[in-house]
């Protein structure tokens, strides 16, 4: 796996200094200077998970043939754009959240001298896609295929990321807005189709494989993402911020979390109050109100629950699929998420 990250971080570099050099620029020093700070400060800082899954992913789907450099090369590519779509988006999210760190250091637009720079910045770095995919697939029979996938799951994230923020205005707080199908909406656009399903999709079609030939993946992961974010809710109130790295403030940001749209579920006419009167106020003595109520519900066991409904759910639905290379990717990313603490 170390292997597999530093060659993949080799690919950025190399990826990076094409972009520094785009002939469709005149770069001035300043300028360059500006993106390398920006890029390096925003792509390769995650855990890209994202990324290093199109590789796993191509390779599962090759069933064993070895990958020539050139293959390897071509899906870290891909890999990078969806590195560079997630720093976009989490350039331009936390600007929208007004959240103050991100991977343990100050979000970029909390950087002295950037400020809402960083929403040109965004900006670059989504044109930043195109320009690769352009340098590496431009003569491939697939290339279309490319852009319409960026494009598509773009404007799906993009769209979950509405439902999001118009779901937690500001002033509309208002807790009976909140329910499962809601929650599932959001959590389907904002992050499953970018988070689970691009990187095989990426992949799929590397492998010369036409998506429309497959709508079972696209469904089981996209049923993954959700059950990936049902878990993200849960640690978000009981995981260990050690763990996880960070501390979780979905409560006090009023967020449509799986959590309270269970409590809603299971709570009587009492404990709807309690709910109402605190979910969603910034005050130590409110949350520790809603996570007393959680714990009441028994909403830990509910988790459990609905977590081992959804595993067996989805072991089922991807040992149907017909293609046993498939099956193998899906088994893979299954197996990276289940019972996961952080």
């Amino acid at each position: 796996m170390a292997d597999l990250r530093s060659a993949f971080l080799n690919v950025y570099s190399q990826l990076k200094s094409e972009l520094l050099q785009d002939p469709s620029f005149e770069f001035t020093d300043e300028s360059r200077q500006w993106v390398d700070r920006m890029l390096e400060y925003n792509v390769p800082g995650g855990k890209l998970n994202r990324g290093l899954s199109v590789i796993d992913s191509y390779r599962l789907l090759k069933e064993g043939k070895a990958l020539t450099q050139d293959e390897i090369f071509l899906a870290s590519a891909l890999g990078w754009c969806i590195e560079w779509l997630q720093a976009y988006f989490l350039v331009l999210d936390d600007i929208m959240d007004n959240s103050h760190t991100r991977r343990g250091q100050p979000c970029w637009f909390r950087v002295p001298k950037v400020g809402l720079i960083a929403v040109n910045d965004g900006v670059l770095l989504r044109n930043h896609i195109g320009r690769i995919l352009k340098n590496h697939f431009r003569g491939k029979p697939y290339y279309v295929d490319l852009l319409d996938l960026f494009n598509e799951v773009e404007f799906q994230t993009a769209s979950g990321q509405m439902i999001d923020l118009i779901t937690t205005l500001e002033g509309e707080k208002d807790l009976s807005k909140y329910s499962l199908s809601k929650h599932r909406r959001i959590v389907q656009y904002k992050t499953a189709y970018y988070s689970f399903y691009l990187p095989v999709a990426c992949a799929l079609v590397m492998a010369g494989e036409n998506l429309d030939n497959h709508i079972d993946v696209k469904n089981i992961l996209v049923d993954m993402g959700i059950y990936f974010q049902v878990q993200d809710d849960y640690l978000d109130c009981f995981g260990d911020p050690e763990t996880i790295g960070k501390i979780g403030t979905d409560i006090e940001d009023f967020k449509c979390s799986w959590l309270v749209v269970k409590a809603l579920e299971i709570c009587n006419e009492e404990q709807k109050k309690v709910l109402y009167e605190n979910y969603g106020k910034p005050d130590p003595v409110n949350v520790a109100k809603v996570k007393a109520l959680y714990n009441e519900l028994n909403i830990k066991g509910v988790f459990e629950e609905y977590e081992s409904s959804s595993y067996e759910k989805l072991v089922t639905s991807i040992d149907a699929h017909p293609n046993k290379a498939v099956q193998a990717v899906l088994k893979s990313f299954l197996g990276k998420i289940y019972k996961r603490q952080k």
